[in-house]
Formats: C-alpha cells, structure tokens, sequence
C-alpha cells in the first residue's frame, strides 16, 4: 500500500470505530490497532471489515482490535497524526482494570488469579486420584511412608490453597507478594488454628468476637483480603515516609488485615462459599437435569465468552468443601461433545486438509480436554457442528445431572483424567460422555458443513522454493492455533509449530524487513519476493520484551537457518503464555499455491512450505 493512502484508511478507520470521541486509548503490537472504545456499539464492524488495508476485526478482552498486519506501524503512526488520540507506546501492556466494563473486568481478574492456580491443582488432583486406584488394587498401603508422601503430594495445594491464591491475587491487584502471603498465612498459623475445636467456636480480640473456621482449600477469605489490603496499601503509602516505609507499612498492614481477616472477611468468606455450594448442590439434588442440560448446552459458549472464570471457583470450592463437585461432569459432556463435532466433521468433510485438521484437533481434546481449535476451526466456521455440539453436550448433562455424576479433584475432562471421577458415579460418567461424543458425532454429520470446496493444488513446476521449519520442534496446522487471526488465515496461509527450544531460525535466505520492538516477531523478505511473517507465541506482546532477545537488526541480510530470535520458552510459558509459533506468507496476492508437509516432528533442516509464485 503506498504512503498516500494511510491518510485515506486511518481517516476511514477512525469514522468507523465512532469518531475520535469514541476512542479513550489506542495502541498497537505487530499486527493489530488495539482500540479501548467508549462504546462498542458505535463501531461499524461490517464497513471496518470491508475497508481496503484491513484484514479482520477481533473484539474480546475489552479491546476492539483491528488487523492490519505489516502496515499496522505506518497506520497506527497516521492516526497519531491526524487525530489528538491518548496513543500509548507501542508495547504497553493494558491491565484488566483499563479495559472492558465491570463484569468484564471482573472476570479479567478471576481468571488472572485463578488460571495460574489450576495447573497445580490439576496435577496434584491427578496424583490424589491415582492413589485412591492405587489402594483399591492393593498396589500400595494406605498405612505405609510411600503413601504419605505421595499423599503429601496431592494434598499440599489443596492444603495451602489460600497461600498461592494470595500470591497470584497479589500479582492481579498489583501489591506486595510477601505481605500479602503473610496476611493468608494468619489464618493458618498453628497458634490461630489451635483455637478452633470445631467450626463456630468463639473467642475475642480486643472484647470483639472472632468466629473460628477453617480456612484450609478455601478460596474466598484469601482473594477479598487481598483485594481490601490492596486499597488499604494505596492509603498507607501515601502518609508514610519513605525512611520508615520498610517496615512501617508491613507492620500496619499486618496489624489492620490480619484481625478484619479474622473477624469479618474470613468468616463471611466461608460462609458465602458454603452458601454457593449448597445451592449447586440443591440444584443438583432437585433439578439436576435441568443443571445438567444448561451447563453441558452453554458451556462452550460461556468459554468463548470467557464466562467461564466465574464459575471454576465454584468447582474448585466445592471439592475443598464437600471432597467432590457435579458441576465438573457436566462441563466434560461439553468437552466430549467438542470432540464428537470433530469426529463427525471427519467423516462428513470432503477436502483433504480440512479432515486433517477435523482428525489433529480431536487428539488434543480427547487426551488433554483442549477444545478450542475445534470450536474455532470447526464448530464456529461451520456452524452446523455448534448446533450438535450444543445439543449433544445438553443432553449428556441432563443425563449426568440427573444421575448426580461427581468428579472428586479438579482436572480438565479428557481420557487421561478419567481417575479424578472414579467413585460410585464413575460408571454413570462412562455413559455421559460417550453420549455427548457419539450424539454430537451423528449430530454433525447428518447435518452437514457448508465446505468451500477448494481446486486440489497442483505440483509446483516453477517459479517455486521451499522454506524449512523456523524453530525446531512439532509442525502443526495454522487452523488448530488459539487465535483466531492466525487460524482464520487473515494474515496469510502457513504453517504452525510448538517449539522445544527457545530459539528462532530464518526459514530462507533473505532480507529482515521489520523486527518488533519487543522482539516476539520478525518479518522478512526472501530473493524471489515471499513476505514472511515468524510470531512467536500467542498475545506475547504483553511481555514487553521480557525472555526475547534478538540476533540480527532490521535490514540484515541472512542465510537460511540463521538464528533470528533467542526466546527463554521456560519464562514465556511459566508467564501464562501459548508458546505456538506461527509462520505465514503474508503477500497472498502474488501466492499461486501452498503446499505443507506431512505435520509432525521438525528440525530447522525440515522442509515444510513448498511456495509456488503467480507467474507474471
């Protein structure tokens, strides 16, 4: 696109989105204009969508972000320059507390303190189920030391619960780690707990009463004290002097939080907890049926939505409370039924690579519970496929939920996780998601998908080079990626992979073109011409720099297999962050064809991309 029209487009983009008034906030990362509008609503996303220079639009996460792709610099810069907009820097990261209304911020926040959580809860929950098999087969003794230690095991986060929540509600409130872990740790310090003969008992602090709980598993007390300690610490510091405020600001936030965590939030926590809990479980004793059919209906829509975070807390305090839950169950008839869309999309697609991501994208789902390439790159492309998932994942948690199915730890449904639901419901949990597959699986191919049938690409003859794999690792489909602008193909066709080292090659000889600032994206140009954009991970922008390092500066002149990036893959993914690496052609105009190879295991002396230019 020449210069001269960024002036026409920013203008045309900016009317569109509501006018300058509308806008609040604008920056950028590599390829999207990240607008924070006053009013969504007021956004034409059709004529946004049509405008020449725009690939898509993607609103989620309260940004309204519209894809630009290489040219996302010069537009974001023509903006700045036309209109007196608030523009941030280029790799700002916006916090949850900036973007989106109440709920959405609200939930924002629960899954910033809750998601980091469910890793080890997951893990640890596994290592409980294992054991009570393990027992029932006689394969170990409840009694012995191999048992206690394993036991110590699953047992420490479900124990401390309260402790990592601190730490990560800490991080989501922006306050003091070690302060805060030491606010939770009160209320299960040995000295505090020994108090308690039994739930309710009452002492006094000061002449006022203090009802004892445990607060062992529990979620509530822990993310509201940290959240009251975060407006407290904003008081504090702004009347302490620094010279005292090392330990002056510990010590009265000590001396503040610990007892109103005692007196008031502790046990109004427990008891809304309980409360919760009682609910679920009355819906499930009177209506589960009911229950059942909303949950394993809406679920994946609550996911796509990101709804979801408000009701993982319910689960998790559920099994801390009662030692099951049967919310879970009903949620695996949602996964399952994921699952039977992809199969039966399988068997109904007639185009070789949309079946060969319909079969890739169940393996995932069955053995780790990951839906979401099929809910985008099937159900959502489809629509036909949501309708059956939709109605088979209802009517398998009818099913459940009449049956009173229970998961007894916190895992994500899948088949590698079917211990968590062994117990007297197990058999009832068999039957439940084999119907939500098997109904969704007939379900879809009896409805069928409107596919675009596509000319079969013919072998490339000329005018045509081959570009290896960019890091080393598995190759996958760009489809299956969790985003929807890479798997929708707006910035171009290519390939994906999951590294397993933190390092970036050039797939060909050629120039670099641009390298983001933050250096989680590089693009460059090969001798023939083919535009080629290497993003590492997915919203890695947030990072801001953190864990990339680059090796070559823009305009650098490289041989193939060069090493482009150094990424510490660790850090990025202990962050929260998909690791998927993406690498597209982005002058799709002058493509005639792609042809991928088989996916699998790669090396940077792989072949993947055979590219056949338009012949002029």
């Amino acid at each position: 696109m020449a210069k001269k029209n960024y002036d026409d487009l920013a203008r045309q983009i900016v009317e569109n989105v509501g006018g300058v008034n509308n806008v609040s906030d604008l920056y950028h990362c590599v390829t999207r204009l990240r607008f924070l509008l006053k009013d969504d609503s007021k956004a034409d996303t059709a004529a946004i969508k049509k405008l020449n220079g725009v690939l898509s639009v993607v609103i989620g996460n309260g940004q309204y972000q519209i894809v630009i792709g290489n040219a996302v610099a010069d537009v974001f810069d023509t903006i700045s320059r036309l209109y007196s907009i608030k523009a941030q820097q280029q790799i700002e990261k916006k916090t949850d507390k900036q973007v989106g209304n109440v709920l959405t911020r609200a939930l924002n926040i629960m899954s910033s303190i809750v998601n980091p959580v469910v890793t080890a809860l997951a893990g640890a929950g596994m290592i409980k189920a294992l054991l009570s098999i393990f027992v029932i087969l006689n394969w170990i003794d409840k009694a012995g030391s191999t048992y206690a230690i394993l036991s110590a095991a699953s047992n420490s986060v479900f124990y401390f619960l309260p402790l990592f929540l601190a730490i990560s509600s800490a991080k989501a409130f922006n306050v003091n780690i070690y302060i805060s872990l030491a606010i939770v740790a009160a209320l299960m310090e040995p000295n505090f707990t020994k108090l308690m003969k039994t739930p309710g008992d009452t002492v006094s602090f000061l002449g006022m009463p203090v009802v004892l709980m445990s607060y062992t598993g529990t979620l509530i007390p822990a993310i509201v004290s940290i959240y009251v300690y975060s407006k407290l610490e904003k008081i504090l510091k702004s009347f302490i002097p620094k010279s005292i405020d090392l330990f002056a600001t510990s010590m009265l936030a000590l001396l503040i939080m610990v007892p109103l965590s005692m007196i008031v939030i502790g046990p109004l926590g427990v008891t809304a907890a309980n409360f919760i809990g009682d609910g679920v479980n009355m819906l499930s004793d009177k209506a589960g049926m009911v229950t059942g059919g909303l949950v394993g209906g809406s679920w994946t829509y609550l996911v796509m939505f990101g709804i979801h975070w408000g009701i993982v807390p319910i689960m998790i305090s559920n099994i801390s409370n009662y030692g099951y839950d049967v919310i879970r169950p009903m949620v695996a008839a949602a996964t399952f039924a994921s699952a039977g869309a992809a199969f039966g999309a399988f068997l109904r697609l007639r185009q070789k690579e949309n079946k060969a991501f319909a079969l890739s994208a169940i393996i995932p789902a069955l053995l780790g519970g990951i839906t979401e390439p099929i809910v985008y790159g099937i159900s959502v492309k489809y629509k036909k496929p949501l309708i059956a998932q939709t109605i088979g994942g209802a009517a398998a948690g009818m099913f459940m939920g009449m049956m009173k199915t229970k998961a007894y730890v916190y895992v994500f449904p899948a088949l590698t996780t079917l211990p968590a639901f062994v117990g007297e419901t197990f058999a009832y949990y068999l039957v439940g998601i084999t119907m939500a597959f098997g109904i969704t699986a007939i379900l879809t191919y009896i409805l069928g998908m409107d596919e675009e049938i596509e000319e079969e690409m013919t072998p490339a003859v000329k005018n045509t080079l081959t570009l290896n794999a960019c890091v080393n690792g598995c190759s996958i489909a760009l489809a299956s990626v969790n985003d929807p602008v890479f798997s929708g193909k707006s910035l171009g066709d290519g390939i994906a992979f999951l590294p397993e080292e933190g390092a970036l090659f050039a797939p060909m000889a050629g120039t670099v073109e641009a390298i983001f600032p933050t250096g989680h994206a590089v693009g460059m140009r090969t001798i023939d011409g083919v535009e080629i954009l290497m993003h590492i991970g997915i919203n890695t922008v947030d990072l801001e720099g953190k864990g990339f390092k680059t090796t070559v500066q823009q305009g650098d002149t490289v041989e193939i297999g060069q090493k482009l990036v150094e990424f510490d893959k660790d850090f990025i993914i202990s962050a929260g962050y998909d690791i998927t690496t993406m690498m597209c052609i982005t002058n799709m105009s002058q493509i005639e064809s792609i042809h991928i190879a088989a996916y699998g295991k790669v090396t940077t002396m792989s072949e993947v991309l055979e590219v056949k230019l338009k012949e002029e």
